[in-house]
């Protein structure tokens, strides 16, 4: 096993492009000041920066290599990456090798598709699951199945000093939330908040103009929170939002909201 946590550690650096940075995001600090000039410190945990731009190869990755270690030849994994309707994603993995069939419907559908595939062949088949300086005050993470809040959690879930908050956009549709997510809730240690639409896209433009940052929609979730959440805390208070995932493609989506901006 330790040859194998020791090719796992050279992917994840050489490959992935870990460890990824925790950025202290001062405009977006600047902004959340109050008329005293005092506020929390906005800190972003860069996801984005991996390869594939999200933080899904980072378990996905692993898993892989578990089932090469384990002798299977086929993987099996169910994504909602297309769930916008671009077909990018799709040639993307095409390209990398992957047979792709598509089904009408959501994430939760794609996976439920993906496990009755992997009923029918389980002795040959292996599922794979993609989606499970100084200390922070509060941890913000977006959150469906919960794969990139416990990663954001994780070191700081027996730490009562810390909070932590997921945020999901409102109607989201998943397959399920994970065991640990709801364990966290049912006892205190996590709270959980919505968002709508409007608040997520007004967000995503928000930290393109102010950090130059282009995040997926989903990571807007958690920014959009900060809207209700800066103005309760004390001056100096660190907050960490995780940057999940990064989509050029939302540009799209966010001019559904204001196509007038195609004339500017």
């Amino acid at each position: 096993m330790g040859y194998f946590f020791e090719e796992l550690t050279t992917a994840l650096r050489d490959y992935v492009g870990r460890e990824t940075p925790l950025y202290f995001a001062q405009r977006l600090t600047n902004h959340y000041k109050n008329s005293k000039g005092e506020g929390p410190e906005i800190y972003l945990k860069r996801e984005d920066p991996n390869h594939g731009s999200a933080h899904k190869i980072n378990n996905a990755i692993a898993l892989a290599m578990i089932a090469k270690w384990m002798g299977w030849n086929s993987i099996l994994a169910a994504t909602g990456a297309v769930q916008h309707g671009v077909a990018s994603n799709v040639l993307l993995m095409k390209d990398l090798g992957a047979e792709v069939e598509s089904i009408n419907g959501t994430f939760k559908d794609a996976s439920s598709e993906a496990i009755r595939a992997l009923m029918g062949n389980l002795e040959t088949k292996y599922y794979l699951a993609g989606t499970t300086g100084g200390r922070p005050d509060i941890l913000v993470a977006c959150i469906g199945s919960g794969s990139n809040a416990l990663g954001l959690f994780h070191e700081f879930i027996n730490d009562e000093d810390v909070r932590l908050i997921g945020v999901e956009a409102a109607g989201l549709e998943y397959p399920r939330v994970g065991p640990k997510v709801r364990f966290l809730k049912e006892i205190g240690q996590a709270g959980f908040h919505t968002t709508t639409s409007e608040e997520d896209v007004a967000t995503y433009r928000r930290l393109c103009q102010l950090q130059g940052i282009f995040q997926a929609l989903e990571a807007s979730y958690a920014l959009a929170f900060l809207e209700k959440l800066c103005p309760t805390l004390p001056n100096g208070t660190k907050v960490v939002v995780n940057l999940s995932d990064r989509r050029d493609k939302n540009a799209a989506i966010v001019l559904q909201y204001q196509p007038d901006r195609l004339i500017d």
